[in-house]
């Protein structure tokens, strides 16, 4: 995914800065604690889709952040 493309990307809960992850498969929130997946190559912004994150940053596999659309 392209870095500028990133920095054009905001968290679609508080609008803020999103960051990638070392193995380029998530886009975090810091600040909601959030990791987004990315898809072939394609960031699924959907706050259902948003992963929780661990104390060491990294996002909880399998779990769900609870929120319905």
């Amino acid at each position: 995914m392209d870095t500028r493309l990133i920095q054009l990307l905001v968290c679609p809960v508080c609008k803020g800065p999103l960051q990638r992850t070392t193995d380029g498969a998530h886009l975090l929130c810091m600040a909601d604690r959030l990791a987004f997946p990315i898809r072939d190559g394609i960031p699924v912004m959907l706050e259902g889709e948003a992963l929780p994150l661990d104390e060491h940053d990294q996002p909880i596999t399998g779990a769900t952040t609870g929120q319905e659309l």
